[in-house]
């Protein structure tokens, strides 16, 4: 008796109308990641419409991971942008503080625009997204050490910060 093969039926993989519903259902979560990891609206808007585009004519994936295949289309392109690497000289972020109020959300988002490029990159992709150690060392192309001590530094500027707000404020 022969096993049937699995079919490669084309309901299993994500299509671009997937990637057109799962973009406007996710826009919120999706530009928010795209500016923490950026900081810097222009660019970030342009880092989500670039994830849109690569989503819709990239490699197919399965209809399951189309959002987390756009999350990663979104984070691919804020890596080209920025291109963060360890231990170098960055210039300051564009954050705008003067647009942000609010509360303990906002406290964190301005600590995590704060930090420089690499801990910031770390920090939202390993505390924020979840993405292990070694996925984050792939995507940002440096040694896992690296990431390991980019995430201590920025755990430790964004405690010092979020900590220092709520004392002043």
């Amino acid at each position: 008796m022969s096993e049937a093969k699995p079919s490669r039926s084309p309901a299993l993989y994500a299509s671009s109308d997937d990637f057109r519903r799962v973009f406007p259902e996710e826009a919120d979560s999706l530009y928010r990641l795209a500016f923490l990891l950026i900081a810097d609206h222009e660019k970030a808007q342009q880092c989500f419409v670039s994830g849109l585009e690569d989503s819709v004519n990239g490699s197919a994936v399965f209809k399951d991971w189309a959002p987390s295949w756009a999350r990663r289309t979104i984070i691919q392109n804020a890596v080209r942008a920025i291109n963060p690497r360890p231990m170098e000289e960055y210039a300051s972020s564009s954050f705008d503080g003067g647009r942000t109020t609010l509360a303990a959300e906002r406290v964190e988002t301005a600590a995590v625009l704060r930090l420089e490029p690499f801990e910031r990159f770390v920090y939202v992709l390993s505390v924020l997204e979840s993405y292990s150690d070694l996925d984050c060392s792939v995507l940002l192309g440096c040694a896992r050490r690296d990431v390991l001590a980019a995430r201590i530094r920025g755990s430790q500027q964004i405690e010092m910060q979020s900590t220092f707000a709520l004392v002043a404020g």
